[in-house]
């Protein structure tokens, strides 16, 4: 019954997505690189909010509100955001016959007076469970301006459960909906809501996020091409199941080199991050021509810095001026890419960079892994799951078997037909034909100091689209490192930057982004500071971002705090 039930529910979702498939028209022309070239969105004005909840008419649907939000109500970095209209509601309401509760896929949709004729899916990140305010992030931290604030309709949802905790995991199709479903099923609802709010439908659509927003946009682009334009990326765990287990190895490897028993981060104090990234600084700073605490080149850097090499080896007691021959051993082999017992790989590397010693890579490393990713493992990954009555994440993490959590996040069975390297993981990563194909477009970014998604799993799935594309996938997507940023915002970096902007310019006016400029968050910054930034660094820092594989180089002459004196090559 309980398959029957999931295969239903899949099925409602193809027939919705092929009745609702393309935009309104907007024109289609030749481009000189031999791809499609999407013509310009153009706007309507809504005709009406409060009569929209009784005009709305979609399959397993209810809306619940529809409220005129009036300018000024929101704000970005200080600014009022125009006028528009709230539309919140649920789809496929249900009662679990798995676990015996409500579940429903909660969304809220945010339609502007004077729309720009496009559309934004707002993926949000962590285990969802939440449906946050739909304004439409644009990358980066502090952003300065958003989606919604730029004129774009933008939906938000909670992918199919009320709660951010791994409890829904239970529920086979709450799963399946937190994988992929829910974006399957919201976005035709959503391009019906905005024809019936505006007359036509979007001429082009938008999806973009954060962390497993990332995921899901990286997953969108292989199961929904043909749904959206343009895809906006962001420090994606695609490989989700695979970086938590990674994570979890982690734990077990801080905690083992503990001096406080119990307190992983005395594996790897902050004294001895400090250590470890001034030496990375040391060995790779002025790669770029520049002695300015940043790694542009993350690459080079990888072999110019060497672990035992460059860090001095205890021969006492460990106080926060070396490491210990077993911590370079232990940690070294986490960087390099942690491993089960028997030498199984279950990740990616790390990179060394300029990042590690901030409290957001530590919380990532000794208290998420213990918390988070264990929790989403043992109960929304594995199949089956651990007994929630009885699982406790910190003791699931430190005693639990890095193999065994591996086959389980790829098993299955007669509840759990679908494994999480199926919905979690994007089919067929590499092939992105039909998004290009179509004229769509894809950006990512990743921050090279990343702790939980390692920007290197990305430059891997980077190079072999490139690979898949004779060698250059530029003409359609484009991935750019974030030196020194930690996930998503953070760490001594320059991480204000607004990427949907030029997203749209390439989908729609085939403007090709050949660098993305980036500020930090000093004091004084309308989009909030970064308590990160190193205090000899200008407040008002710019740097380019780089598509890969250039990065950004000084081009010998110029304030160092200014990007127009660096140059990507």
């Amino acid at each position: 019954m309980k398959t029957t039930h999931i295969q239903a529910l899949s099925a409602a979702t193809a027939a919705l997505l092929l009745a609702a498939c393309g935009g309104s028209g907007a024109k289609t022309t030749g481009a000189s690189n031999g791809l499609p070239q999407l013509g310009a969105a153009t706007g309507a004005t809504l005709a009406s909010c409060t009569e929209l909840a009784s005009k709305i008419n979609f399959a397993n649907t209810s809306i619940t509100g529809a409220t005129a939000v009036t300018t000024g109500t929101l704000t970005v970095a200080g600014k009022p955001v125009p006028a528009h209209c709230q539309v919140t509601g649920q789809m496929f309401k249900r009662t679990s016959a798995v676990d015996g509760q409500s579940y429903a896929i909660g969304f809220e949709m945010r339609l502007p007076n004077n729309w720009n004729g496009r559309f934004f899916y707002q993926a949000n990140g962590g285990l969802d469970g939440s449906v946050v305010t739909a304004i439409g992030e644009v990358g980066g931290g502090g952003a300065l301006d958003h989606a919604l604030n730029m004129g774009f309709a933008v939906i938000s949802s909670d992918a199919g459960h009320g709660a951010a905790t791994p409890m829904f995991g239970i529920d086979p199709q709450a799963r399946l909906d937190y994988g992929y479903q829910a974006v399957g099923k919201l976005t035709p609802m959503a391009k019906y809501i905005i024809e019936t709010a505006y007359g036509k439908k979007p001429d082009r659509s938008y999806i973009g996020g954060c962390s497993n927003g990332g995921r899901h946009t990286m997953v969108a682009a292989a199961r929904y091409a043909d749904q959206y334009d343009g895809f906006l990326v962001g420090n994606p765990g695609f490989r989700l199941p695979y970086a938590a287990i990674a994570n979890i190895a982690g734990a077990k490897t801080y905690s083992a080199l503990a001096s406080t028993p119990g307190d992983a981060s005395t594996g790897f104090t902050l004294a001895e991050r400090k250590l470890v990234s001034k030496a990375v600084l040391a060995k790779c700073d002025a790669l770029d021509g520049a002695t300015d605490g940043m790694v542009q080149n993350t690459q080079a850097c990888q072999a110019a810095f060497d672990l035992n090499r460059d860090v001095p080896t205890c021969s006492g007691a460990r106080d926060g001026t070396c490491l210990s021959a077993a911590q370079k051993t232990a940690i070294g082999s986490l960087f390099a890419g942690a491993t089960t017992a028997t030498g199984t790989k279950i990740y990616s590397s790390f990179p060394y960079d300029a990042g590690l010693a901030y409290e957001g890579w530590a919380w990532w490393k000794f208290f998420a892994s213990l918390v988070l990713d264990s929790g989403a493992v043992g109960l929304i990954w594995e199949a089956p799951p651990e007994n929630p009555a009885t699982f406790n994440g910190a003791n699931f993490a430190l005693t639990g078997d890095l193999a065994s959590m591996l086959a389980k996040v790829g098993a299955t069975n007669a509840t759990y037909t679908e494994s999480a390297l199926s919905f979690m993981l994007p089919p067929n990563p590499s092939d992105l034909s039909t998004l290009k194909n179509r004229g769509a477009k894809i950006m990512v970014y990743h921050g090279t100091s990343d702790p939980i998604f390692s920007s290197d799993d990305t430059t891997a799935w980077y190079s072999a689209l490139r690979t898949a594309n004779n060698g250059d996938a530029s003409n359609f997507s484009r991935f750019f490192a974030v030196p020194g940023m930690n996930h998503c915002a953070g760490g001594p970096t320059a991480d204000q930057f607004d990427m949907l902007t030029p997203l749209v310019a390439w989908v729609e006016q085939g403007k090709a982004p050949d660098s993305v400029q980036a500020s930090v968050r000093g004091t004084g910054n309308a989009g909030g500071v970064n308590a990160d930034l190193p205090a000899a660094w200008s407040a008002t820092r710019t740097r380019p971002l780089c598509p890969y594989p250039k990065t950004a180089k000084y081009k010998g002459s110029g304030s160092i705090e200014d990007a127009a004196n660096f140059s990507c090559e």
